[in-house]
């Protein structure tokens, strides 16, 4: 009970602040006589716990790293257990080339649900190259114009 704040009062008294009486303000002119007061206090009732946002320095500056180039992995979609060929190859750094060429509209909707997944999930990207030809790029990797060639239109 005392973990979700439902205990008893006297178990809550140490964060009560007692330094200052609270009445009831009655009116306007008491609350600012109670403004001014405590805006006057030189020594404030609270600590305070606020952080800058901005995060500390160690002054060290380390280069970018650059994206590195892979050959891409080339998947001909047949069966909709070729998904866990794409996911694997694409979960380990490696761009893959989904060729839906001569594949039902409902398999290749399905493959295509299943890696534009995984791409989200894990920060890549995928792009159309070609009529029915998609390439899923993981995220810091980089595909040359060469390795592409023959899959455009």
């Amino acid at each position: 009970m005392l973990y979700l704040g439902l205990g008893p009062d006297e178990a809550y008294e140490e964060y009560m602040d007692n330094s200052v009486e609270r009445r009831p303000l009655l009116s306007s002119g008491d609350f600012l006589e109670e403004r001014a007061a405590v805006e006057n206090d030189p020594t404030p009732s609270y600590q305070s716990s606020i952080r800058p946002l901005t995060p500390e320095s160690s002054g060290t500056v380390r280069p970018l790293q650059p994206a590195a180039t892979s050959k891409p992995h080339h998947v001909e979609a047949k069966v909709f257990d070729d998904a866990v060929e794409i996911g694997d190859r694409f979960l380990a750094a490696q761009p893959v080339i989904i060729d839906f060429q001569g594949v039902d509209a409902e398999l290749s909707r399905r493959l295509m649900d299943f890696a534009s997944g995984v791409c989200y999930a894990s920060g890549g990207s995928m792009k159309k190259v070609g009529t029915q030809v998609y390439l899923m790029t993981p995220n810091d990797v980089e595909v040359s114009d060469e390795d592409l060639k023959g899959y455009e239109t």
